[in-house]
């Protein structure tokens, strides 16, 4: 009964977001809803998030670590010169998971010990912080939305939009490594009743994975999230130009991230004894 079940819950899901997002609230006409691909693969993921295995739900501790070790690589622009060149964005991250403890980077600049983050937030998420936020979709979008609107909202002229300033701030909520399956699950949900959100074929992480995106354009710029196609799980991040500039010419990948690794541990500088692979 599960899987009929679950598929009416998408095929539910697909219409509710396209009733939503024909009209403003003010009756103009919007961007596109998201496609009904992108609605259902992300339902699908949220679905393996929500069934996650017990050992990556078992009882987190405050004074433990939330681990997540990355590698990849992005465009730097010289603002006098006009030049590009590639920077290494690899290494590993450990955030405690109530915020009390120092967060601790290691890169190839070495160890670098952060402040405290303290209770979290949405630019400097914690364990707790994100596993009490809502887990109702729409309650859920309509937060990240009010508290990411200081970077990406009118007051700062900011040219990113409600929209695009979402589904990026999601991404980055997605690869700080701290999120628990339900958060993950509900996260996954909220993405796709963001306006013009579609899938993308075939895409390939920083490490040569290939893969399945959700994706989003904006600006001449595309964001995607890319999963494995068998199992969805989460492999990595790039953003795509979508025409030629200063960064490139079109088709250029201008950042990439791959999850290779990720889990909750001890203490900051440990790995975790069961760290699971990707994101």
């Amino acid at each position: 009964m599960l899987a009929p079940a679950a598929g009416v819950c998408l095929l539910l899901l697909v219409v509710a977001v396209g009733l939503r997002a024909l009209h403003t609230t003010d009756g103009t006409r919007a961007e596109p809803p998201a496609s009904p691909a992108a609605v259902r693969l992300l339902g699908r993921v949220a679905l393996g998030a929500d069934t996650a295995p017990a050992r990556a739900v078992r009882a987190v501790r405050d004074d433990q670590y939330a681990y997540i070790k990355v590698t990849g690589h992005a465009t730097a622009l010289d603002g006098d010169t006009g030049a590009t060149e590639p920077t290494d964005d690899s290494g590993e991250l450990w955030t405690s998971v109530d915020g009390s403890g120092r967060t601790l980077t290691r890169d190839r600049g070495g160890d670098r010990w952060d402040d405290a983050p303290g209770p979290g937030s949405l630019s400097a998420p914690t364990y707790r912080y994100l596993e009490a936020l809502p887990t109702e979709p729409d309650a859920l979008l309509a937060r990240i939305r009010r508290e990411s609107d200081p970077q990406y909202g009118p007051a700062v002229d900011s040219t990113v939009g409600a929209d695009q300033g979402a589904f990026v701030t999601i991404g980055e909520l997605l690869r700080s490594g701290s999120a628990p399956p339900a958060t993950a699950a509900a996260l996954y949900r909220a993405a796709a009743l963001i306006p013009g959100v579609i899938t993308v074929p075939d895409a390939v992480d920083a490490t040569g994975r290939r893969g399945v995106a959700v994706a989003r354009a904006h600006n001449g710029e595309r964001v995607e999230w890319i999963f494995d196609r068998r199992t969805l799980r989460l492999l990595g991040e790039r953003t795509v130009l979508m025409e030629d500039g200063a960064w490139g010419e079109t088709g250029t990948v201008v950042e990439s991230i791959a999850f290779t690794a990720g889990g909750i541990c001890d203490r900051a500088g440990a790995t975790p004894p069961d760290a699971r692979p990707g994101g």
